[in-house]
């Protein structure tokens, strides 16, 4: 009777153990377009994690930086021979992946090294990634952000309607 109950209590702790390996943490470069623009994280079990996109920043003379994206894509296989991003992760694993050293060295290795082939003649200058959801800085496009070169919808939409009204019929 012990002997079974013994046997069933820890039967029932091996049930209560955790269900999948821990996450391998694995780091690599994992590119998108061209070297040195992508790293992996495997910061899931079965291979799952981050493939965060890299971007450099020249706005400022001389100086190449890095221009943080926090919503890196899915990764998929991770732990595999092939593996691939597709869809979105979300910020908070972002946050988390690179709060570790680790992640952020590869980070600074591979951002360095994307300046040096996108603009040898500016200095390199590393800032930290965003921890926090109110350290995100959006990325300002001027195409976007100055009025003067964006056509209103409506005013294009009234210049069509303009245009067809005098057409003659047929046309």
């Amino acid at each position: 009777m012990r002997w079974r109950l013994l046997f069933g209590g820890l039967l029932g702790l091996a049930a209560c153990g955790s269900p999948s390996d821990p996450p391998s943490w694995r780091l690599f470069e994992l590119q998108r377009h061209e070297p040195h623009d992508g790293v992996a994280v495997v910061n899931q079990p079965d291979g799952f994690g981050l493939h965060i996109h890299l971007e450099t920043d020249t706005s400022f003379k001389g100086i190449c930086r890095p221009r943080w994206l926090p919503d890196p894509a899915r990764l998929f296989n991770g732990n595999g021979s092939r593996p691939f991003s597709s869809g979105l992760a979300t910020r908070a694993e972002f946050f988390e992946a690179v709060a570790r050293r680790d992640v952020r060295n590869l980070l600074a290795r591979e951002l360095e090294a994307l300046c040096r082939d996108r603009a040898p003649q500016h200095r390199w200058q590393w800032t930290e990634p965003p921890r926090t959801p109110d350290q995100v800085v959006p990325v300002q496009l001027p195409a976007l952000e100055e009025g003067e070169l964006l056509v209103s919808p409506v005013e294009e939409l009234r210049r069509v309607e303009m245009l067809l009204k005098d057409q003659p019929a047929g046309e």
